[in-house]
């Protein structure tokens, strides 16, 4: 059993890496804000797949995932939101305050960095087929199937905790490059490019 924790664990581990909509929006929150709110947005994504996974290891998951109506439905709104918070990056003034490396700023507060990772999860339909297709044929045998999903979501999550939260020290220090008026102006153009062409993609993806 450990043998086969070990090789999905791997598999995770490289599907976690791979930038998405997450990364994104990390980097927005990240470089705009400082390392505490990039923090507060890693934590919202983590809860984000929390939900999901509570979902996949009840069942709701699967239906959502077999119900073209109901998957429509999120993937639009969830299109919708990455589309939302691209055009609040290209909206954004370029240069903004510079001081408070760790604070949350002016814009939104933690409250709305932590919902943001949340909202963007839990509209991301994508994300429960990939924990009713892939999950069960990675789950350790031996386990019950419940389990072994639910002990998997639990390393991804881990995962993605990790990853995101190395990502955020990374950029934090560099903020004080990011935060120089051209470069954020660049940086909230770039930012808000990608998540509008992620909301464009999640838009017309087939399920």
């Amino acid at each position: 059993m450990l043998t086969q924790l070990a090789a999905a664990t791997g598999v995770l581990a490289l599907l976690t890496l791979v930038p998405g909509p997450d990364m994104a929006i990390v980097t927005r929150r990240a470089v705009s804000r400082g390392r505490a709110d990039g923090l507060r947005t890693v934590g919202g994504i983590a809860a984000g797949l929390l939900l999901w996974g509570a979902l996949t290891v009840a069942g709701l998951a699967a239906l959502l995932a077999a119900s073209a109506e109901v998957y429509l439905v999120v993937k639009l709104a969830g299109a919708a939101y990455l589309c939302f918070l691209g055009v609040q990056s290209l909206r954004r003034p370029g240069g903004g305050p510079e001081g408070d490396p760790d604070g949350a700023g002016s814009d939104g507060g933690s409250g709305s960095a932590w919902r943001t990772g949340l909202v963007s999860n839990a509209l991301n339909p994508k994300i429960a087929v990939f924990y009713t297709g892939l999950l069960p044929t990675l789950a350790p045998q031996g386990l019950r199937p419940a389990a072994g999903m639910a002990l998997l979501v639990l390393v991804h999550v881990l995962l993605t905790l990790l990853w995101l939260s190395a990502y955020v020290y990374v950029l934090s220090h560099a903020r004080r490059f990011f935060t120089r008026p051209r470069v954020r102006r660049a940086m909230d153009r770039v930012t808000g490019v990608v998540l509008i062409g992620f909301g464009v993609r999640v838009a017309t993806s087939a399920a």
